[in-house]
């Protein structure tokens, strides 16, 4: 990026700060586990049905072998011992298990042990090799169409509440110019403790993430990706209670992108800090494996704090969500890391500032393709300020090659979108790439001036947080509050009691597999 106003040896310092920062962490998920991951375990073997009230399958056999008491020894090993007592079928061994307490079970011999161990360990590396098929299936089909346009790749998002309707919008906006299809989620699903089975028609400020929402929406990119010529990529959230089986269905139904943050769920959404790192965990390694690029959060930071003094908690937090994605063996392409135009527009020289952030952001990630989102805290209801707010946006990003834009709404602070509004938006976007592609080789950025100057002092504070994180520990950052100005504690929010500690025998082909091909 224009403007050596920080060093390398800067940035390296800032990384290795990271590194050390979310080295407890790791630790701590290496010696534990989540009933959604063990869920996501069962996801692989087939174990995606619902059984009566709609309850899926997973949560039915976990909870039951949580409430026993044997969960440490992780569910792929009692699935094991499901087939060995003759189940046929995913429902099957859920309604075996169910039947017979699971801490009654007489101990195995070691050599039944063994290949209880060894079967169930060939049954996940074919599971496996499905989905490492599927991944391939989708990257063929993206090389035939030619691969993916220059960045930014325009983003744009369909929110309707019913999957159907869902479709037609993301069809349109392919049609206008889209290069990815978000489909934002129904409000609070997040905090749901499970994942809702087959397609759903009701929604509130959004549309379930489930499996089969996901594979009808693929399903339908790829047919109008066909009719383009050209391949639109899909994009889902992966957070909340159930990011992991959420991570898995994605992957299963071949999405190029999902929302996954390390910090989101804790600070804007309550859920306890150990669940999320465990769960954030396993879903980027499933992340990893099946090729998907993650968006991160970060710009939800300046929503609820000042964006011009917050700015350096977004390059922190940006630090540390790199360090986590590296350890669950993300690479640096797969890494969209989020910021925001988000500085009050009544504040003078806000062009210059908001390009000096997305510069820096880009100076220290330059092989991430970062995500780059549009103003929104500070929308009017004046649709043509709006609009021209965000055609603002659309430059910087241009101007800082950001790899992804969501692009802003001239309605957003009026209702839902309509599809006249994502025609315009893509509209003025694709003019603005057009007219200033390349202008980030024509000008040299000062180094006295103004967007060095605030870059440097945005670093500057960005370093001294990530040191008071990696001295004190990042429970403690976090619950100063010094991310969004929201402040959570280690044994607080929801969703702790499905944490527990692995059994020195405990068992996870799926982990193994995953961790092994990092």
């Amino acid at each position: 990026m224009p403007g050596p106003f920080i060093q390398d040896e800067q940035i390296d310092s800032a990384r290795a700060a990271a590194h050390e920062v979310t080295q407890p962490v790791i630790d701590f998920i290496h010696r534990h586990s989540s009933v959604s991951v063990e869920r996501t375990v069962l996801r692989m073997f087939g174990m995606d049905g619902a059984g009566q009230l709609g309850i899926p399958l997973a949560n039915l056999m976990v909870d039951k072998l949580h409430a026993a008491k044997v969960l440490h020894k992780g569910a792929a090993y009692w699935y094991g011992r499901a087939l060995q007592l003759g189940a046929r079928s995913p429902l099957d061994a859920v309604e075996r298990l169910t039947a017979l307490p699971a801490d009654k079970l007489a101990p195995l011999s070691p050599e039944r042990e063994g290949n209880l161990r060894e079967a169930v360990r060939q049954e996940a590396r074919a599971a496996m090799g499905e989905l490492h098929s599927r991944v391939e299936a989708r990257s063929a089909l993206r090389a035939e169409l030619g691969g993916m346009p220059p960045a930014p790749h325009k983003y744009v998002i369909v929110a309707t509440g019913n999957i159907y309707d869902d479709v037609d919008q993301a069809r349109a906006a392919a049609q206008a110019g889209a290069d990815v299809i978000a489909v934002i989620r129904s409000t609070a699903q997040s905090l749901l403790d499970y994942v809702p089975h087959g397609a759903t028609t009701e929604g509130y400020g959004g549309t379930y993430a489930t499996q089969e929402n996901f594979r009808i929406m693929r399903e339908a990119l790829d047919d109008e990706s066909k009719k383009l010529k050209r391949y639109v990529q899909l994009t889902n959230y992966s957070s909340g209670l159930a990011m992991a089986e959420i991570a898995w269905a994605a992957a299963y139904e071949r999405l190029d992108m999902l929302l996954n943050d390390a910090m989101y769920g804790i600070l804007f959404r309550d859920i306890n800090m150990k669940r999320t790192f465990l769960d954030q965990y396993v879903s980027r390694r499933i992340c990893a494996y099946a090729g998907i690029i993650i968006n991160t959060g970060e710009d939800n930071y300046i929503t609820t704090a000042d964006a011009y003094e917050a700015a350096h908690t977004v390059i922190a937090s940006q630090f540390i969500n790199e360090s986590f994605a590296h350890r669950a063996g993300l690479k640096d392409w797969q890494l969209g890391l989020g910021h925001s135009f988000e500085i009050d527009p009544h504040r003078p020289d806000t062009l210059l500032l908001e390009l000096s952030q997305a510069m820096l952001v880009r100076r220290c990630f330059p092989d991430a393709p970062c995500k780059y989102m549009p103003p929104t805290k500070h929308k009017e209801t004046d649709i043509f300020f709006s609009h021209a707010y965000d055609v603002m946006a659309d430059l910087v990003a241009i101007w800082t090659r950001q790899g992804i834009q969501l692009l802003g709404m001239m309605t957003e602070a009026m209702h839902t979108p309509l599809l006249a509004d994502r025609y315009v938006a893509l509209k003025a976007a694709n003019y603005l790439y057009k007219a200033a592609r390349g202008i980030d080789e024509e000008f040299v950025v000062r180094e006295d001036g103004k967007i060095a100057h605030r870059a440097r002092e945005v670093f500057g504070r960005a370093t001294e947080l990530l040191e008071e994180c990696r001295k004190d520990g990042l429970v403690a950052a976090i619950g100063r509050g010094r991310f969004g100005d929201v402040k959570r504690t280690e044994t607080g929010g929801k969703g702790l009691d499905g944490v527990f500690e692995r059994g020195v025998d405990y068992f996870n082909p799926m982990l193994e597999i995953l961790e092994e091909k990092a």
